[in-house]
């Protein structure tokens, strides 16, 4: 290839365009430059330079900004269009170098180095290889391309020139400015003609992919356009059959609001968006339909985010709590504990408490004074005898007739989002092949995992952080362990009689008048009559069968004021077996005298305290242990035990020491129906087989509690509130208590400290000393147990703690 020598000529700069020799193509040209430019070129016949510009946002390109390489061409025509725009069909000539850029104004002029075409190359194998293969590349990217016509294959199929064939495909092919400026630039057939092929490559990969994308949609319309139709045709079916056709969609667009109005998280709101999706896709009257709208009211039925405002003041929910109940200082006293911290602290999650004790004492009750002594909503869960963990936690949505667990019920019961949940019974949890409830509830008592309980039937985190949870139980023992350690317990101890007076006047008696529609002047009953009642027809550590009672006194006053002319009823003591029949309890049941072999043993039941008598009974025989009443195995090895202990200081006690050879021992708890176990009967059979065995009588008015060892060291015992009260009810003065539960005496009733003399021992030389008689009038003809020197004995000067 030869340079002719540098001509000048107008020139146009192309913005997105670049047009090779040998072709023809039209254009709009809408600068001023470039149309004085090309109305220059035809009035003076001259060729027109085109060169591309680099950066199509120049609007008046300098030297810098257009490319060195341009294409030399005839103007062949110019029409003039509206808005002062020229189109303009030019034919390309040859390539052109720019050697200088004469002028900018009033239009561009160039020094053009004219480049003369390239000979054609003799075919070698090689370039017919290169040929065929662009040939097959652009014949399969006009299959491809929607604008490309089969017609362009013919003008490459009769040339056998490869620069042409290149100028040819590539001014056809729509390509990138700078791709075409590339194979422009080349100036060498063969490589010009191997640069297309790479070209071609990527633009056939380029329309295969927009290929695959557009029938990706065009399947995705189709499927849309067919379910479409479908529905259209349920439209007019529904409408046949007399049914509402826009229900689904009104229901679906309400739920769609529903979600957006309830101030949910977003991990939860995306998810219903998700359903109601799948709720729209779901065909009428289908089972999976039914399942997805009780799921979604479900969710949208909970408090989320709803708040009851709490009361802080303190004095106010001290009256509160006062009103509702008479007593129960230890509950008062937390409960506003918990609002002074929640004033300093609004902040403050959700406690934990335990309010245990014997059924009765107004465990449930509390809850509720202090429900409304905080303004929060209140639900109860009774937990008594639930199997199943599903209802703690939930079904799986996937079953039949699933729903959410009794935890989310009761929130969602309560309607809001900090309630007070009252978890009943909770000592009666039991577990079975279907889960264990009380492991479902680790999670839900406690506060550092609540925050985000998940429940089967939701999927979603639902906050109980700010829930108050109070829970009751009778019998701490039966609680599982790590659940305990999850709540902080207040107990709650047997009420004092004094304590049931009040309770009955101020609240179960004003109770009942109401339920009976009577007045208290019609209904008059005196002190004398409530503590008969409660003295001879209750025995019990709470007062629910006490308020059976004045339910009953009501009914026959009732009865009287409607049969007869009298116009109020008046109840005294002395009266008062005529209304309720003969008395049913005797509380005095101390014997009159001293008697052997009989001891009062204190005992904890799950509804108070019980005096438990122990008897033994010694007869000749060959050593035989006989233990009869129902005994637990714990008790039984405590009678073991308080043998052993005997035996070994048979001599000190004056007991011969082949007494086990020669008599037989039968210890009997009466009552033998009712079943009885437990560590703390131990010094109360080993003082009746001595008394047995020395024929000394046990003092009257006396009772004891406590474990013995074969050392004879009496260990602490557990439920002293209500064994104390226990025996202050049946007439007892002198409780024998271990010396390790002095500390728990400041916890009884001040109203039975005082009535009762405690006596704290350490040893059973102790209480040998304290319970049996010594008095000479009262021992048989049997040996005499001589006890230890007072300063053998070490038993220490033990306080009284009488006042």
């Amino acid at each position: 290839m030869e340079n002719k020598m540098p001509l000048q000529m107008p020139a146009l700069a192309l913005r997105g365009l670049t047009i090779f020799p040998n072709m023809l193509l039209h254009f709009d040209v809408g600068r001023d430059a470039s149309i004085k430019a090309l109305d220059e070129s035809m009035t003076s016949g001259q060729p027109i330079f085109l060169v591309a510009q680099r950066d199509l946002a120049i609007e008046n390109p300098k030297e810098k900004d257009l490319y060195s390489v341009g294409t030399v061409c005839n103007v062949r025509q110019i029409l003039r269009l509206p808005a002062d725009n020229v189109r303009v069909m030019v034919e390309g000539i040859s390539r052109g170098r720019l050697i200088h850029l004469l002028q900018n104004t009033p239009y561009m002029a160039a020094e053009v180095e004219e480049i003369e075409p390239e000979q054609i190359v003799r075919c070698s194998p090689r370039t017919e290889a290169l040929m065929r293969r662009t040939y097959e590349l652009f014949e399969t990217y006009v299959e491809l391309a929607p604008k490309m016509t089969p017609d362009i294959l013919l003008s490459i199929l009769s040339s056998e020139d490869p620069g042409y064939i290149a100028d040819y495909i590539a001014q056809n092919l729509p390509m990138r400015t700078g791709d075409k400026q590339l194979i422009l630039e080349e100036l060498r057939p063969i490589r010009r003609l191997e640069r297309l092929c790479q070209t071609l490559r990527r633009e056939l990969e380029i329309l295969e992919l927009e290929q695959d994308m557009q029938n990706k949609v065009r399947d995705q319309l189709t499927r849309s356009q067919r379910d479409y139709v479908l529905r259209e045709q349920l439209k007019v079916l529904q409408q046949e059959l007399g049914e509402d056709p826009q229900g689904n969609d009104s229901e679906i667009a309400e739920y769609r609001q529903k979600i957006a109005r309830t101030k949910l998280p977003s991990e939860v709101a995306e998810k219903l968006m998700k359903e109601v999706g799948r709720l729209e896709k779901q065909p009428f009257g289908s089972a999976e339909a039914a399942v997805l709208r009780n799921y979604l009211d479900t969710v949208l039925e909970l408090p989320w985010g709803k708040k009851t405002r709490e009361r802080v003041d303190i004095e106010a929910a001290r009256k509160v709590l006062d009103a509702d109940h008479y007593g129960l200082e230890k509950v008062k006293e937390r409960i506003l504990e918990f609002l002074a911290v929640k004033q300093l602290s609004p902040n403050l999650k959700g406690q934990i408490l335990c309010l245990a004790g014997p059924p009765g004492v107004g465990k449930t009750s509390i809850a509720s004074s202090v429900a409304r002594a905080l303004h929060r909503n209140m639900a109860r869960i009774s937990l008594g005898g639930i199997h199943d963990e599903a209802e703690i936690r939930g079904h799986r949505k996937t079953y039949v007739g699933a729903m959410p667990g009794r935890i989310i019920a009761a929130v969602k019961q309560a309607g809001s989002c900090n309630p007070l949940l009252l978890l009943d019974e909770i000592d009666k949890l039991g577990n079975d092949q279907r889960g264990d409830p009380s492991s479902a509830l680790l999670e839900v008592l406690d506060a550092e995992q609540n925050a985000t309980f998940r429940d089967h039937f939701l999927e979603i985190p639902f906050d109980l952080s700010d829930v108050l949870f109070i829970t009751t139980a009778n019998d701490l023992a039966n609680i599982p362990r790590p659940l305990l350690d999850r709540m902080e317990v207040i107990e709650l101890g047997s009420y004092t009689d004094e304590e049931k007076l009040q309770i009955a006047k101020q609240h179960l008696l004003p109770k009942e008048l109401k339920r009976h529609g009577l007045t208290r002047s019609q209904l008059r009953i005196t002190d004398d009559a409530l503590r008969e009642v409660i003295r001879g027809y209750t025995r019990e550590s709470g007062v629910r069968v006490l308020e059976r009672m004045l339910g009953t006194l009501c009914r026959k006053a009732v009865m009287r004021l409607v049969s007869s002319s009298v116009k109020s009823v008046r109840i005294t003591g002395d009266t008062l077996e005529s209304f309720l029949g003969v008395r049913r309890y005797h509380p005095e049941q101390v014997p009159r005298t001293a008697q052997i072999g009989v001891v009062n043993g204190l005992a904890w039941t799950s509804v108070g305290g019980e005096i438990l008598e122990v008897e033994v009974g010694v007869v000749p025989g060959s050593g035989k242990v006989e233990l009869t009443g129902n005994l637990g195995s714990v008790m039984k090895e405590s009678a073991q035990a308080a043998l052993s202990y005997i035996r070994s200081c048979a001599t000190q006690l004056g007991i011969k020491e082949d007494f086990y050879q020669k008599k037989d021992i039968h210890v009997h708890f009466p009552e033998g129906a009712v079943p009885k176990d437990g560590p703390s009967a131990g010094i109360a059979i080993t003082t009746a087989m001595v008394s047995a065995l020395t024929g000394v009588p046990v003092r009257r008015e006396l009772a004891m509690t406590g474990e013995v060892t074969l050392r004879g060291r009496v260990l602490a015992i557990g439920g002293l509130k209500e064994k104390t009260m226990a025996a202050y009810r049946n007439g007892i003065k002198t409780v024998i208590l271990p010396l390790e539960n002095q500390k728990d005496l400041e916890e009884i009733d001040p109203t039975v400290r005082s009535a009762l003399h405690f006596v704290l021992v350490e040893q059973v030389d102790a209480v040998l000393a304290e319970a049996l008689e010594f008095d000479g009038s009262s021992r048989t003809e049997q040996a005499v147990p001589c006890l230890p020197e007072q300063s053998a004995v070490q038993s220490p000067k033990l306080p009284s703690f009488k006042q």
